[in-house]
C-alpha cells in the first residue's frame, strides 16, 4: 500500500473493544489483525496538504500546508479555545464553515484517560473523541447549544480538574477506573455560579445537564510499554516492529511508539 496517511478510523465492536483502520491514500487497512504481526511504514519523503493537496515541506496543523493552515478556519486558534471564539466579532476566516462546525450542538464530558478530565466535542463525535484520546471510561455531563458555550464550560471545570491527558502515562497502561457519575455529582455544584452567569447572558436553556451512563472503551494492547520511546517520520523514515496494540491514535510497536494523527498527509508505504 502507498498513499498519504489520515488519523485513524476507529468504532467499538459489541464487547466495547476498538475496531482500528487507517487510511493510507484511497485504502483503509485493518489494523487489529496485525497485531503480534511485523509491520513497517516507510515515509517517501512527500507531504501533500490534505486540503489542496500541493506538497509542502512541513505539515501543519495535523496535514496542512502553511497557505491553508493560515486561512482555514478549522485551524484557527480558536478550535484549540473555543472560548475565544471571535464569530461575534465578524472574523470568523470561513463564516459558513463556523455557522455549520461551532453553531451546532457540543457535548462537554468527563473522561478516563491517564486520570480524570474534562473534554468537549460535537454532538456527533462520541465517542470516538474519547477513543481518540486513549480514554477508557466517558461521560458526558452536559449539552450545550454552540462550541463557544462548551469552552466556557470546559474552562470552568478546568479550574478543578486537568483539560489535558498525559499521554505517556497513558500509554503505558490503563487507569484505574473512576466513578465518573460521582465525580461529576461532586465538581458540577462547585461551577454553579459560572453555569447561572452563562444561562444569563446566552439563554437559559443554552446548557442543558445530562444524566447519562459511562462507557467503558477497551483497546487491543497485548503489552504495554514500560518505557516510552517516540517514533518520527521527520527523524527516521522507517517504522518497523511488531505490533503490540493500538491506543488512541498511537501504534505501540516493540521499537516505540507513533501517533498517527500527527502524521496526517505524510505519504507512506506500508509492508507487512
Amino acid at each position: 500500500m502507498l498513499g498519504t496517511l489520515r488519523k485513524m478510523r476507529s468504532h467499538l465492536d459489541e464487547n466495547n473493544v476498538v475496531q482500528y483502520q487507517l487510511p493510507v491514500g484511497e485504502e483503509l487497512l485493518d489494523l487489529n489483525p496485525l497485531i503480534g504481526s511485523q509491520l513497517t511504514l516507510t515515509h517517501t519523503g512527500k507531504i501533500l496538504c490534505c486540503n489542496c493537496g500541493k506538497k509542502t515541506k512541513k505539515s501543519y496543523s495535523q496535514g496542512h500546508c502553511y497557505v491553508c493552515m493560515q486561512k482555514l478556519a478549522s485551524c484557527d486558534m480558536c478550535i484549540m479555545k473555543p472560548e475565544t471564539c471571535h464569530f461575534a466579532a465578524g472574523t470568523c476566516r470561513e463564516p459558513s464553515w463556523g455557522e455549520a462546525n461551532c453553531f451546532v450542538p457540543h457535548y462537554v464530558y468527563l473522561s478516563n484517560t491517564s486520570g480524570i478530565k474534562v473534554g468537549i466535542t460535537r454532538h456527533t463525535q462520541l465517542p470516538t473523541r474519547w477513543i481518540d484520546q486513549g480514554a477508557t471510561q466517558g461521560l458526558p455531563i452536559f449539552k450545550v447549544e454552540t462550541r463557544l458555550l462548551s469552552g466556557l464550560v470546559e474552562t470552568a471545570l478546568a479550574e478543578l480538574i486537568a483539560d489535558k491527558t498525559n499521554w505517556r502515562a497513558m500509554l503505558k497502561g490503563n487507569a484505574d477506573d473512576i466513578d465518573l457519575k460521582a465525580q461529576a455529582a461532586s465538581l458540577v455544584p462547585q461551577i454553579a455560579a459560572r453555569l447561572t452567569e452563562i444561562s444569563a447572558e446566552h439563554g437559559e436553556f443554552a446548557v442543558t445537564a445530562l444524566d447519562e451512563e459511562i462507557q467503558t472503551i477497551n483497546y487491543p494492547v497485548t503489552t504495554f510499554p514500560s518505557k516510552i520511546s517516540s517514533h518520527n517520520f521527520d527523524k527516521n523514515p522507517e517504522v518497523s516492529g511488531i505490533l503490540l496494540g493500538i491506543k488512541g491514535q498511537y501504534l505501540i510497536f516493540d521499537t516505540g511508539v507513533i501517533n498517527m494523527r500527527k502524521f496526517g498527509s505524510y505519504e507512506i508505504s506500508v509492508s507487512l
